[in-house]
């Protein structure tokens, strides 16, 4: 076993380094790209593993992009900004108002729902952070607006609504750890005791349930039917996503696209429905509001890419969760489908099945002399740079707020890329 982990910290090191380049060739070299660039962009995701983990990943934006992210000259609101410091006040207020709407007269329920809500457990609130800083990005005139007298006045209620997102987002979030936790039989989830491990799996799937119910409620009280029906569509993507990676074939589970399209599912619809709803209730375009769904869906991607290679190369304390958990449930990712292509004798080890420890042992071995790590950095980070395009792309503004939020945003991708936990 420690044969295996000192690889794969070897090729985290080596993975580390092509890592820039990628973005760095987000160059301002030509003219300004058309939105159809994000469009012609999303199929290319599937060219970077391809093409045997090579730099080229297949889109022609990255030439044509405006911006670098490494860019030499940085204005104010270029500088670097912790992005969780810009919301942090919302974010107390949507967490106390989160607590306040999962109360409940069965006191069992309540201290299930309210698990991972408590202080000192609620997780890093990466979602509600980038839902309050797309809607600040997003804060330009529209097209309605222009025309609208009580525009100004409006502000803050859509400001309401837009926290509002940010709180059902979390509420169906945290109600998909409960159910996966059940699925999984996991023991920790954010350092703790899973709730399931607790309180057990009936109260655990009800706690979820209950969760879902309460962010039906808030959802509805939007009364936006748009954004009620991108909502309804995360809870089925989360579902069919689940039940993807349950039911999945020998050849599915050898798929680099079936992976992608259940990775989706599971981690970037929730996201980016959650930013293109936050962009529709600011009033804005199809095209504006396609740029958000873009950037979550890219982003959502690059997380659970490197939540891929962190289950690999962390650990249980640093994660927060047990280390090779997805392995050892027989779920098989990103580095151990690119480490199939360089060792084809890997997919006998899989198809044997991964419930014995010695099946395990070779494949983590397979990996360690694969390029299966790197080469999934590399595709977090064509998905990351897809997401910093999609912000770039955002209707122009000199107002600073705006654009401080935005420099957050693309470094929200950066963050994403270099975290270990």
């Amino acid at each position: 076993m420690a044969i295996w982990r000192q690889l794969l910290r070897s090729s985290h090191a080596s993975a580390l380094r092509p890592i820039p380049r990628i973005l760095s060739s987000l160059s301002a070299s030509s003219s300004s790209p058309s939105h159809a660039c994000t469009s012609d962009a999303r199929s290319a995701s599937l060219e970077v593993w391809k093409g045997g983990g090579a730099l080229f990943c297949g889109s022609h934006c990255y030439h044509n992009a405006r911006y670098q992210l490494d860019q030499d000259s940085v204005t104010v609101a270029e500088e670097t900004v912790d992005p969780f410091s810009l919301v942090a006040d919302e974010l107390s207020v949507l967490a106390n108002r989160l607590r306040s709407m999962i109360i409940t007269e069965v006191p069992k329920l309540a201290s299930g729902a309210e698990y991972f809500f408590k202080m000192g457990v609620e997780g890093k609130r990466f979602r509600p952070t980038v839902l309050l800083l797309m809607a600040s990005a997003l804060n330009v005139p529209t097209p309605s607006s222009a025309t609208d007298n009580t525009a100004h006045d409006s502000s803050m209620d859509t400001r309401a609504k837009q926290q509002c997102i940010a709180e059902i987002t979390e509420m169906i979030h945290v109600a998909s750890l409960l159910h996966d936790d059940v699925l999984d039989d996991a023991d920790t989830r954010r350092g703790v005791g899973s709730l399931n491990s607790v309180m057990g799996n009936k109260l655990a799937v009800l706690a979820g349930d209950f969760l879902l119910s309460r962010a039906c409620v808030a959802l509805a009280s939007l009364k936006n039917t748009e954004v009620v029906s991108l909502l309804a569509t995360v809870v089925e993507h989360l579902v069919t996503g689940e039940t993807m990676q349950m039911t999945s074939t020998s050849e599915q589970r050898r798929s680099m696209e079936y992976y992608l399209q259940k990775t989706y599912y599971k981690t970037g619809s929730l996201i980016s429905n959650s930013c293109k709803a936050v962009a529709l209730l600011a009033g804005h375009t199809s095209e504006v509001s396609l740029l958000a769904y873009d950037y979550g869906r890219n982003l959502g991607l690059a997380y659970q890419l490197i939540d891929d290679v962190l289950d690999f190369t962390g650990s249980t304390s640093s994660l927060g969760k047990g280390a090779l958990s997805d392995i050892r449930h027989g779920t098989i990712t990103a580095p151990i489908l690119f480490a199939m292509e360089e060792f084809p004798q890997l997919q006998k080890v899989v198809d044997r099945g991964l419930s014995d420890a010695a099946n395990v042992d070779e494949a983590l071995d397979y990996l360690g002399r694969s390029r299966g790590i790197e080469r999934t950095r590399l595709l977090a980070a064509e998905h990351a740079g897809l997401a910093a395009e999609a912000i770039e792309l955002l209707p122009e503004s000199d107002t600073e707020d705006v654009l401080i939020s935005r420099r957050a945003l693309i470094d929200l991708t950066r963050r994403v890329l270099n975290r270990t936990k």
